[in-house]
């Protein structure tokens, strides 16, 4: 952490990836504590939801030794986030598209976004949470400046395809090029046939992160879909390195940029 400014910054691996967090509000107690808070439920959601680890809620309810009313409260609200998410997206958000059960594609975005409501109700305002790429962002880095947040180009290493601007906001991006073909179609069960990467830009950032994934597998029907979801606008590059975006997106194109 860093010394004592109106900044405090935090870097924790955890979940199989790393999470920064970025605070620029007068250093207090209660924000400390409220970042040490924040950082220990991360580890906790990543011992209740863990499918690496045998041990795990999630992973013992997947394999039957218990059963959901045996589970926490957050396994119920987490299932019932991606049954939510797969009514909305007509079944393309699974937590289970090859038949295990999975719900990775809604935890990583509602820990994040939870890790930030933890700092905001310790008073910062001005916070960025960012879990492997996708983030949970209030209030301004500089005052009196909204938020400039660059998207990695899919196809040009170290260049950026757009720049998101705004203050309250969460940005999720799906893509194949940091972990190849990940992403299931929870439709066929085969690795979804989506564009080099997608974005998508809400207010909270389960349902956003959530959402990215859907719209990434559902390939060429998700600039319609997401056009028609209220709240959420969507950029995606495609294979061949052409964009399309929403007509809200709150950003433009840009031919280069450097990391």
């Amino acid at each position: 952490m860093s010394d004592r400014r109106s900044e405090l910054r935090h870097v924790e691996h955890v979940m199989g990836t790393v999470f920064s967090f970025n605070i620029r509000d007068p250093r207090t107690i209660a924000v400390e504590d409220a970042l040490e808070g924040a950082v220990a439920w991360l580890h906790h959601v990543d011992r209740v939801f863990s499918t690496y680890r045998p041990d795990s809620a999630i992973s013992r309810l997947a394999r039957g030794d218990i059963a959901l009313e045996d589970c926490s409260p957050e396994v119920r609200e987490v299932l019932d986030l991606c049954a939510q998410a797969g009514r909305t997206t007509d079944g393309g958000f699974s937590p289970a598209p090859d038949g295990t059960l999975d719900p990775s594609g809604m935890v990583k975005g509602w820990a994040v976004e939870r890790a930030w409501q933890i700092l905001h109700q310790s008073g910062a305002r001005n916070i960025c949470v960012n879990g492997g790429g996708d983030l949970q962002l209030s209030g301004e880095s500089t005052p009196g400046v909204p938020r400039r947040i660059g998207i990695a180009h899919p196809l040009r290493p170290g260049e950026l395809c757009t720049v998101v601007t705004g203050r309250d906001l969460a940005i999720a991006t799906s893509g194949t090029a940091e972990r190849g073909p990940h992403i299931l179609d929870p439709h066929t069960g085969a690795p979804a046939d989506g564009p080099g990467s997608l974005t998508v830009v809400g207010r909270r950032l389960t349902l956003t992160d959530a959402y990215a994934t859907a719209a990434f597998a559902m390939g060429t029907k998700a600039r319609n879909w997401l056009e028609d979801l209220d709240g959420y606008e969507g950029f995606a590059v495609t294979r061949q390195g052409r964009s399309w975006w929403t007509s809200a997106f709150p950003g433009a194109p840009i031919t280069y940029g450097k990391l």
